[in-house]
């Protein structure tokens, strides 16, 4: 059976003042994604079971927020695999929104063109975990984790506001995973951690245990000094 691509997003949430730091926004979510994270609890949207949305209840919303949202974040699933995306981002942005793009940062290219474009205005890129971890931390055999380097380095030069985040738990991180990172990522602006959702389904059917505030808050220090400002999400 051929494979049809996504025409438009398959969820949506329609406020939110903790997606888009300092701004009002609402969410679209895309379908499918390029990683199978262990952790991850958006199944029905990985794999494509949500409905999509009809564009006409998209820009009946956009249009009766205007004024009063001043963003709209883009998040899945992963983005970059939407073809509709930049389109999408130019007629948003006609309309004065603001554009925050959350992505795992394994296409470069087509966040490239889309930083080129000057589509957007934030980016959240997902670092998973140190280079050892890495495919484990996607539920891939093998990643090409030059390309997620890549993403770093575009996002970083791109003088938007952006911020980099990890998600963790206690399987599979430890006190020196973030000394790793930073020394294969880089330094930057921001960092922040997340602590992975307990007692919900994941794609790989397994449970994790979010570290403790006190596990978090040393996690958070080791990446002082590399990152101008680092934040806890979700304590």
């Amino acid at each position: 059976m051929t494979k049809t691509a996504e025409t438009c997003f398959r969820g949506l949430q329609k406020t939110t003042l903790l997606d888009y730091p300092g701004h009002l926004a609402c969410v679209f979510f895309t379908g499918g994604c390029s990683f199978r994270c262990v952790y991850c609890y958006n199944c029905s949207l990985v794999n494509k079971s949500e409905p999509e949305l009809a564009w006409d209840s998209v820009w009946s919303l956009l249009e009766r927020r205007k004024g009063l949202l001043e963003g709209v974040c883009i998040s899945g699933g992963e983005p970059m695999l939407a073809p509709f995306l930049p389109d999408f981002l130019r007629r948003v942005k006609d309309q004065g929104f603001k554009v925050k793009l959350d992505t795992n940062g394994y296409h470069p290219e087509a966040l490239k063109q889309l930083v080129e474009q000057k589509l957007l205005d934030f980016v959240a890129m997902d670092i998973k975990n140190t280079p050892a971890k890495y495919a484990e931390t996607c539920g891939m055999g093998l990643i090409d984790i030059g390309s997620v380097k890549a993403s770093a380095d575009i996002i970083r030069d791109s003088g938007l506001d952006y911020e980099f985040r990890t998600t963790v738990s206690m399987e599979l991180f430890d006190e020196d995973s973030f000394t790793d990172i930073v020394s294969y990522f880089g330094n930057g602006k921001r960092y922040a951690l997340q602590p992975v959702r307990q007692n919900l389904p994941t794609l790989s059917g397994k449970r994790f245990i979010p570290p403790t505030p006190d596990i978090l808050e040393l996690w958070a220090y080791s990446l002082e000094g590399h990152y101008d400002e680092v934040v806890l999400h979700g304590i």
